[in-house]
């Protein structure tokens, strides 16, 4: 396997900074850190280009357009340039997308536990479930979802690492949590994330949390978009054990740590899938197929 492999955008491109500003709705998509916990991982292929503040997550969008020719080019039947920066394009995208497949873990996606329904829009996934009269809905998009997790560079005359050594990538996305109950005009809402390290809220607990409540909140039924003019409670400042009845409450509907460690494991598949299917759509653009 290829060690410490650009990504196939950051061998093209090299942008110095990059992220669109982060939208505020019940789909939320920022990426968070957290322990992996048992999800399924697998190596860190990706170029650190790609990971790194300066990388994919910082603000700055490329240009579309460049006056400066690299080579000289012809056109085809599509009507677009192919160069020869395109055809070594191509040929590297196609090695990449056979190392990608070769390392891919989940040729389907895992099921989860407890009765959930998958619906899928995109990197957009919907889990849906029924407790007793009461619907719980958990949303999240892998969009950046890849925390950047990884070394320092290997300086010069050091030995580089064997690619078992290497870093793994694991999917931590936001997910929002909607529980509504029969007749109830407003649904309660949980903003919820894998923070970098679990967090534990009282003492004497054996097992700490390995996903927290970042804020709460009621919401119109049905809404994609969350209202501001709705209150919102930031748990930054909350009582320990008002928060710990909050995780009590999503406990009893089956989001808990087995439910995370589930959910880091589908939104890692996805994630993989996602990332092959744009470097095969990435090729098929370059090469006009």
């Amino acid at each position: 396997m290829l060690k410490s492999v650009v990504r196939a955008v950051g061998a093209a491109v090299r942008l110095s900074t990059a992220a669109p500003p982060a939208a505020r709705a019940l789909q939320l998509s920022c990426p968070a850190l957290c322990s992996p916990g048992s999800a399924t991982i697998r190596p860190f292929t990706r170029s650190l280009w790609m990971l790194n503040n300066n990388g994919a997550s910082s603000g700055y969008r490329p240009k579309l357009f460049s006056s400066k020719v690299l080579s000289p080019s012809v056109s085809c039947g599509c009507g677009g340039l192919h160069t020869e920066g395109d055809k070594a394009f191509g040929e590297f995208l196609l090695d990449e997308i056979k190392e990608e497949k070769k390392i891919q873990k989940n040729k389907a996606l895992p099921k989860m536990s407890g009765g959930w329904e998958l619906e899928m829009n995109g990197t957009e996934a919907k889990l849906t479930r029924q407790v007793s009269g009461e619907k719980i809905i958990v949303t999240f998009n892998v969009n950046n979802s890849i925390p950047p997790n990884f070394e320092e560079e290997v300086e010069q005359g050091q030995q580089q690492k064997s690619p078992e050594d290497e870093p793994e990538i694991v999917a931590t996305p936001n997910f929002v949590i909607e529980v509504t109950k029969q007749g109830a005009k407003h649904s309660l809402v949980f903003d919820c994330h894998f923070p970098e390290d679990e967090m534990s809220h009282g003492d004497g607990e054996e097992e700490s949390d390995i996903f927290a409540i970042r804020e709460v909140s009621f919401q119109p039924e049905g809404d994609s978009d969350w209202k501001e003019t709705s209150y919102t409670l930031n748990t930054d400042s909350l009582d320990w054990a008002l928060y710990d009845h909050m995780m009590d409450f999503l406990a009893d509907r089956g989001i808990d740590n087995t439910f995370a460690d589930e959910l880091m494991e589908l939104s890692t598949a996805i994630e993989h899938q996602e990332y092959i299917k744009f470097l095969e759509d990435l090729q098929g653009f370059v090469n006009c197929k």
